[in-house]
């Protein structure tokens, strides 16, 4: 079998924000550190974590949208090269696609269609958004109607829609399912498996790990802020074909396998502990896991955890 493509590969990346403290002291926050994601062409990676992990502003990074007090680190690299901030702005839109967790990122003073189609007025392109609309129960006359004379939902649905209208190489979604239905929900994530089974790569960013589990080939599992494993999706049938203590307790907390949850919460950005970001509420801590924990090759996956074997 041909090997796929590598369309995105992002190495020890970072994100801090610099913020001023009593008075005029600078402090920087790290978001993120050493995270680690790669999506070949004709694959689906989910990135999954709860709230406050630091999912979004991996999708944000890799666009070049990041706050103006924000600096990254590390290594974005898109279809061999590096992603400069000139190829941000000449692919964002284009090759790289976001549907955006946010329904800000419509632009409320122009209207629907327009927006979609980004002013093209052929045939073709007409007739390309009424068939996604059909698909996601839109009417034809949403395309001449304001973002605010829609509700939620349907600008959600138009969200979705933009990563449909072209052929985009690299497709990231962040949380684009919030406020939909549920059959809805799986159409939408239909559709982008069929993006990826077109040859471009789709990078997942959510919560749900039990849909993403659905459609996904590979899940990287966020957790404070770093990756703490990458496995294929098919190790998800079992906790014991995990690696992680936090993938293992995502497991326990699906619906079917009880709805099981751990104490603690996880740690904000300030008060991170030594070592492993998850060891205050893993019961197999022990002291050497307050050292560095390097990302490491176990059973066909990549773990932060000294312990897994």
């Amino acid at each position: 079998m041909e090997e796929k493509k590598v369309i995105l590969d992002i190495r020890n990346f970072s994100v801090s924000f610099e913020q001023y403290e009593k008075g005029f002291q600078k402090t920087k926050l790290p978001v993120i550190r050493d995270l680690d994601v790669t999506v070949h062409g004709g694959e689906m990676v989910a990135v999954v974590g709860s709230s406050g992990s630091g999912k979004s502003l991996l999708a944000h990074g890799i666009l070049g949208i990041l706050p103006y007090n924000a600096s990254m680190g590390g290594e974005l690299i898109y279809d061999g090269a590096a992603l400069t901030k000139e190829r941000q702005m000449a692919l964002r839109g284009n090759e790289i696609v976001l549907v955006p967790q946010s329904l800000a990122f419509l632009d409320p003073l122009m209207k629907i269609g327009p927006q979609i189609r980004k002013g093209k007025k052929d045939r073709a392109s007409k007739e390309r958004l009424n068939q996604i609309f059909a698909g996601y129960h839109l009417k034809e006359e949403v395309q001449g109607l304001y973002p605010f004379e829609l509700s939620g939902g349907m600008n959600r649905r138009v969200l979705v829609s933009t990563a449909l209208m072209g052929t985009p190489r690299l497709v990231i979604a962040d949380e684009p399912t919030p406020g939909l239905h549920m059959e809805m929900v799986r159409r939408v994530m239909s559709h982008f498996r069929e993006l990826a089974d077109k040859g471009a790569g789709v990078l997942l960013i959510t919560h749900d790990l039990e849909q993403a589990l659905e459609v996904a080939d590979r899940v990287v599992v966020f957790y404070a802020g770093t990756t703490v494993e990458d496995a294929p999706a098919s190790d998800f049938r079992s906790e014991e074909t995990l690696r992680h203590p936090y993938s293992k307790a995502l497991w326990r907390a699906l619906p079917q396998n009880g709805l099981q949850f751990i104490k603690g919460t996880q740690p904000y950005v300030k008060e991170l502990p030594k070592g492993c970001p998850f060891g205050p509420r893993c019961e197999s801590c022990t002291e050497q896991c307050k050292g560095e924990i390097p990302s490491r090759e176990v059973r066909g996956g990549r773990v932060r955890c000294i312990h897994a074997v």
